[in-house]
C-alpha cells in the first residue's frame, strides 16, 4: 500500500515545519510526516527548512547564528495569519510522537551548511525516545547518508535526488540506502516499478497534482510526499 507523508506537515494549510502543521497532518490520517533539521549556534536540533529564517519567520539571518532561546522568540507563521507559532525543536516533535504511531522522515539540511555532529545528535535523540523503527533519514548530502548508515545501520536511509540518474536503485543499494526520494518531475513509471521490484522504496517529492498521485499509486509506489495529505488520502481511499 502506498503511504502518505505530509511534507513539512500539512503545509498547504498550516505554517510549515511547525507543531501545528504536524498535529494537523495526523488528523488527515497521513502515515507520516516529513521535516527538516538543522543545528542552532548552541547545538540544539531545530526543525526548519531554509538555512536562514527570512522566508518563514519575522526574523533575518542564518539558523546557525542563532541560539535556541533567541530562535524561539521568532514567529514562524510564514504566509499564514496565525500568531505564537514557534520553530520547534526535534525533541518537541519526538515528545509529541509518543502519543501516535506516525513515521517521520528526517531530512538533514547539511548540504550547504556542514553542521558538525548533526547526525550523531539526531541519532542519540532517536535512541532516547525509542523511535529507531519509525524514522527514515534523507538528504541531498549523500555523504551524510553513508555516515548515518555507518553509525546507525538499523535506521533507514534514503537519498534525495533532484535530477535523474541511471538505474538509481543500483546506486542506492551501493551506499546501503533502502529508498530514493526523487523530484517527482524527474521519474518515470518504469523507473518506479523497477526500483520497487529491486527492493528500493520510492517516495517522490512534492506530489500535489491529483493526476500524478493517481499514476504513482497505481504504479505501486511506496509513498508520496505531499503538501496535500487530504487530497492524497481521498485518492487512495477512492481506489
Amino acid at each position: 500500500m502506498t503511504l502518505i507523508f505530509a511534507h513539512r506537515g500539512y503545509s498547504a494549510r498550516f505554517p510549515e515545519n511547525t507543531m501545528r502543521a504536524f498535529i494537523e497532518a495526523e488528523g488527515t490520517l497521513a502515515n507520516g510526516i516529513e521535516l527538516d533539521v538543522q543545528l542552532t549556534k548552541d547545538g540544539e536540533i531545530v526543525v526548519i527548512h531554509d538555512e536562514t529564517v527570512d522566508r518563514t519567520t519575522n526574523g533575518t539571518g542564518y539558523v546557525v547564528d542563532y541560539n535556541y532561546s533567541d530562535l524561539r522568540k521568532l514567529q514562524a507563521s510564514y504566509k499564514f495569519t496565525e500568531s505564537n507559532v514557534q520553530i520547534p525543536s526535534l525533541k518537541e516533535v519526538f515528545e509529541w510522537m509518543q502519543s501516535n504511531n506516525l513515521l517521520c522522515n528526517i531530512e538533514f539540511k547539511n548540504n550547504n551548511v556542514p553542521y558538525e555532529g548533526l547526525e550523531e545528535k539526531t541519532i542519540a535523540l532517536i535512541r532516547e525516545f525509542g523511535l529507531s523503527d519509525r524514522i527514515i533519514f534523507s538528504s541531498f548530502n549523500h555523504y551524510s547518508m553513508v555516515h548515518s548508515y555507518r553509525i546507525a545501520p538499523d535506521i533507514e536511509t534514503a537519498v534525495l535526488m533532484s535530477d535523474r540518474i541511471y538505474q538509481p536503485w543500483i546506486y542506492a543499494g551501493a551506499i546501503k540506502a533502502k529508498g530514493i526520494h526523487p523530484n517527482y518531475k524527474r521519474i518515470t513509471l518504469s523507473m518506479v516499478k523497477q526500483a520497487e521490484a529491486n527492493g528500493i522504496h520510492v517516495r517522490p517529492y512534492t506530489v500535489n497534482d491529483p493526476k500524478k498521485m493517481k499514476e504513482f499509486i497505481q504504479a505501486g509506489i511506496s509513498a508520496i510526499i505531499t503538501d496535500e495529505p487530504v487530497e492524497a488520502r481521498n485518492i487512495l481511499e477512492a481506489r
